[in-house]
């Protein structure tokens, strides 16, 4: 049976992550291998609702799965937050002809694509660009890979000034509502010890921790803390705590903030995004709709996007002890 769709439109949204533009690649290009059209959208839902499409071919994505950030440019828009700007959305849509779209976001860009889809009825399929990791249905999200080693290299090049001054620092890292870039980037840079949200490992612990690791002889540390973490009300009042309980310390802070977003996307990152792009294609060729594609177990599946929006990602517990274990 011969798909009703015959043009598909394609758009990133929110904060941008690396891989985004293999997806896009991976989008455009399948289409194309399918005959079927189609449109990219620029600057998001507010590129939707002011009809900024552009006609794309396999040639128009040349050379962009190397690249960070996202050619389509993304933008936080308010008016697709109302029924009017929905509706706006919706006739630019309809003039131009698009029978769906594929949007590659997080969880704030689904659910303005599932309230869309309710409204209207248009196909949509979600991929999951984010850095932090934490969209349920998928194991990894576009942009974490490359996300943590940015992080790991960072760290490792603080780790030459911390031993070189006898120094502590604080390294805060993204994840606002998780841990998973500052669990997995702490064991892989070593880090003494590691602050998550899931975990609020208290103040007297930490010092506790980082006593017995200047007793164990270690001259510098390195402490990896998530911005969402609950230990203090930041990184700077933990960097005045551990000064005023343990002078002994000469202690520094790095907030690596938006470094972590950008960059050449890894490996990992590009396979992952060709792969989530073309089952995307595919899925809404079948008739598929308001589901996001994800990985588990290496294997590509869907996951109804409101499932997706309202599910919590879980903390690998297995790592935490691996860590514990580490910092002897």
């Amino acid at each position: 049976m011969q798909s009703p769709i015959k043009k598909l439109a394609v758009l990133t949204s929110g904060g941008d992550s690396p891989g985004m533009n293999a997806a896009i690649r991976s989008v455009v290009r399948t289409c194309a291998y399918m005959d079927v059209e189609v449109m990219a959208i620029y600057r998001g839902y507010q590129g939707m609702i002011e009809g900024d499409f552009v006609l794309f071919n396999a040639r128009s994505v040349n050379n962009i799965i190397n690249k960070g950030g996202t050619i389509l440019k993304s933008a936080r828009c308010q008016e697709f937050r109302t029924p009017e700007g929905r509706k706006k959305a919706h006739e630019q849509l309809t003039r131009a002809g698009i029978d769906g779209f594929v949007v590659i976001g997080g969880d704030g860009s689904f659910r303005g694509a599932s309230i869309f889809h309710k409204e209207f009825g248009t196909p949509v399929i979600g991929i999951p660009g984010t850095i932090d990791n934490d969209i349920f249905g998928t194991q990894y999200t576009l942009g974490f890979d490359t996300a943590l080693n940015t992080v790991v290299e960072a760290i490792d090049k603080i780790r030459d000034t911390a031993s070189s001054h006898s120094r502590l620092f604080f390294v805060e890292v993204m994840g606002r509502d998780v841990g998973h870039i500052a669990l997995n980037a702490g064991v892989a840079a070593g880090a003494e010890e590691i602050l998550i949200p899931e975990e609020n490992l208290g103040l007297d612990r930490l010092l506790d921790s980082l006593k017995r690791s200047k007793k164990s002889g270690k001259s510098s540390s390195i402490v990896v803390v998530a911005e969402g973490d609950k230990t203090g009300k930041n990184v700077f009042e933990l960097k005045e705590y551990v000064e005023k309980n343990l002078p002994v310390y000469d202690v520094r802070v790095s907030v690596l903030g938006h470094i972590q977003r950008g960059g050449v996307p890894t490996a990992f990152d590009r396979v992952l995004a060709s792969r989530m792009g073309v089952r995307a294609v595919e899925g809404i060729l079948e008739g598929k709709t308001n589901l996001m594609v994800g990985i588990m177990d290496n294997q590509i599946v869907f996951t109804p996007i409101d499932e997706a929006i309202k599910g919590h990602t879980k903390i690998d517990r297995e790592l935490i002890r691996v860590s514990d274990i580490m910092t002897i």
